[in-house]
C-alpha cells in the first residue's frame, strides 16, 4: 500500500450508527493537504448516503481503494519522469538537425473527472522531424510535467514506398498502440499525433481510451487528415 506505517483508528460512540458517525483518526505520512481533505470528503459522503447504517466496512474499502489509486498515480508519475529523462539524454546525444522544426498544432482540451486530454499534431517526413517535435513539446513545462504524453506517427520516407511507423505509451499502457491503430485504419500519412494527459486523481477506466481516441480524431479532422461527411458533400 502507500506506506507500511499508514493506520486508521476508529472509535464508535454509544449512539452509533443510529445518530452519530464513527470517530476516526488517520495516520499516514504521505496523506497531506488536499489528499487528506479529499479522502475525508469521501468518508463523509459514505456516511451521509448510509445514515443509520454501519459504515465501517464501507470506509475500510474506500480507504483501501484510495491508497491503491494513490500508488498507481505515483508509479505512473515515476515512470513518466524516467521516460522523460531517458528521452532527454537520447535527444541530447543525437546530432542536431539544422532543418526547422515542423509546425505544431494543439487541439481543444477534453476534460472528465479532473483529468484533461489535449492533442497535438505535426506533419513529419522523418525520424528527425519526430524528435524535433517531441523536443519542442517538452520545452513546454506544462506538457513535460503531464502524467502521460502518448504518441504515434506514420510517414513515408522520401523515395520509399514503405511506411515508417511507431508509437509510445509513456506509461498509459496500450494507449500508443491504439493511437497507431487509429492512424492505420484512417490511412493517415506523414503525421505525428501526441495526446497529453493530466491525471486528476480519479480512475477513468476504459473511458480514458475513448478520450484519447476522440482527442486524436478531433485534431486529425481539424487539420484535414480525415474527410468528414460535409467535406465529401462539397
Amino acid at each position: 500500500m502507500a506506506d507500511n506505517n499508514s493506520a486508521c483508528q476508529v472509535t464508535m460512540p454509544p449512539d452509533y450508527p443510529s445518530d452519530s458517525p464513527p470517530i476516526y483518526m488517520l495516520s499516514a505520512p504521505w496523506l497531506k493537504g488536499l489528499q487528506r481533505q479529499e479522502l475525508c470528503g469521501y468518508l463523509e459522503e459514505i456516511y451521509l448516503e448510509n445514515l443509520g447504517e454501519s459504515v465501517i466496512y464501507l470506509w475500510v474499502e474506500r480507504i483501501r481503494q484510495f491508497m491503491v489509486e494513490h500508488d498507481q498515480a505515483r508509479e505512473q508519475q515515476d515512470h513518466h519522469q524516467i521516460t522523460l529523462s531517458l528521452a532527454s539524454c537520447k535527444l541530447e546525444d543525437e546530432t542536431e538537425d539544422l532543418t526547422p522544426c515542423p509546425k505544431i498544432i494543439s487541439g481543444e482540451i477534453i476534460s472528465d473527472r479532473k483529468s484533461h486530454f489535449q492533442p497535438h499534431l505535426a506533419a513529419v517526413k522523418s525520424e528527425a522531424h519526430v524528435k524535433q517535435v517531441l523536443r519542442k513539446l517538452y520545452e513546454n513545462k506544462k506538457i513535460a510535467n503531464a502524467t502521460h504524453n502518448m504518441f504515434a506517427y506514420r510517414f513515408y520516407p522520401e523515395g520509399s514506398s514503405n511506411v515508417n511507423q511507431n508509437c509510445e505509451d509513456d506509461g498509459e499502457i496500450h494507449a500508443g498502440s491504439r493511437l497507431l491503430h487509429l492512424l492505420q485504419i484512417l490511412d493517415a500519412k506523414d503525421v505525428l499525433v501526441v495526446v497529453t494527459r493530466w491525471y486528476g486523481g480519479i480512475l477513468l477506466g476504459p473511458d480514458r481510451f475513448k478520450h484519447i481516441n476522440n482527442a486524436a480524431r478531433q485534431i486529425l479532422v481539424s487539420c484535414g487528415y480525415i474527410c468528414t461527411q460535409d467535406d465529401k458533400g462539397k
